[in-house]
């Protein structure tokens, strides 16, 4: 219970007139502001397909059988226990490895500027490569049995850096032949005029 002498809450009339009277302005959030997610105003990131978390899938899929292969025949000719942890074991970790597919997958993108293109991945480290059109080498597209299955292909940049070369996975083939053409053409007239 409150002593009736005790402030109270102020009236909402009187809230609402302090909240219109004049005062120091209030700063307008900026977005995030981590160096990973730069320009967050500016930058319209272009999401890779969600086929190609099947691709990555797969392929995992291929390894873990292999393995899950030697391990069980291991354990039905020696019956030892430390197969059967073993095989628990990759199934496990292979569960795990099947969710983080999907959130790395989703992780990825690209944005095209004037100057240059981003390619931001992964996800316990996260990475941000900036390639300027300028220094581009040369572009291609490849693409894979599993990615060809799933009419997927890759963008590969590469510059005469090897450390800064980048790439966009996930791709529709005509994306890609566009991107490819897009970022030859840009990279020409940028080196032109150096």
């Amino acid at each position: 219970m409150s002593h009736p002498d005790a402030p109270g809450p102020a009236p909402a009339a009187e809230n609402a007139a302090h909240a219109d009277a004049p005062g120091p302005a209030r700063p307008i959030d900026p977005g995030p502001t981590s160096p990973l997610e730069p320009w967050p105003e500016t930058v319209r990131w272009q999401p890779v397909s969600r086929d190609l978390v099947w691709v990555e899938v797969l392929r995992l899929a291929a390894g873990l059988a292999v393995l899950l292969l030697g391990l069980g025949i291991g354990w039905a000719l020696s019956g030892h226990w430390l197969f059967g942890l073993g095989v628990g074991l990759v199934v496990l970790l292979g569960g795990w490895r099947v969710v983080a597919i999907v959130r790395a997958v989703r992780a990825w993108g690209y944005a095209e500027r004037d100057h240059d293109l981003l390619v931001r991945h992964g996800l316990l480290v996260r990475r941000l490569s900036i390639v300027p059109y300028a220094r581009m080498q040369f572009v291609d597209v490849s693409a894979g049995p599993l990615e060809r299955a799933f009419d997927l292909a890759t963008v590969q940049l590469h510059t005469a850096a090897a450390a800064s070369d980048a790439r966009v996975p996930g791709l529709r083939p005509a994306e890609a032949s566009r991107l490819r053409d897009r970022l030859t053409a840009l990279g020409e007239d940028r080196a032109e005029g150096l």
